[in-house]
């Protein structure tokens, strides 16, 4: 849908894909990483997540790492580079002269019905 335009892209970060559930020393899952509810991460877990993330949007895509290993380690977050100074899209990672066919297509629905739906609606619900 954006894949033609200049001034916006959505990538897909997937560094969570193939992620394993964080294990301790002893090889139980590591709850330092997860809240008392057990199933939201805590400030470690999101800092995890929130490295994995940066680290994800300045690799290339295709090349982009699918997995976080937990180490809380901060010296695996990663800096542009001088060379490199952006975030990675489709079109700077070399796929932006790709031969994908993206017609302009109209809307099925127009600009004027969504304003009558909306209108009638809310005077349905001031019914």
């Amino acid at each position: 849908r954006y894949e033609q335009r200049e001034d916006f892209a959505v990538v897909m970060q997937p560094f969570f894909r193939n992620t394993l559930l964080p294990l301790d020393s002893i090889g139980q899952p590591d709850m330092s990483f997860f809240a008392a509810d057990c199933f939201h991460f805590s400030v470690r877990g999101y800092a995890e997540m929130a490295m994995a993330l940066w680290n994800n949007m300045l690799e290339p895509v295709g090349e982009k790492q699918t997995y976080n290993n937990f180490t809380h380690d901060r010296s695996k977050l990663k800096c542009p580079s001088p060379e490199k100074p952006f975030l990675f899209t489709r079109r700077n990672s070399g796929f932006g002269d790709s031969d994908v066919s993206l017609e302009k297509t109209e809307s099925s629905v127009p600009y004027w019905a969504v304003i009558v739906t909306a209108v009638a609606g809310v005077l349905v619900g001031a019914l």
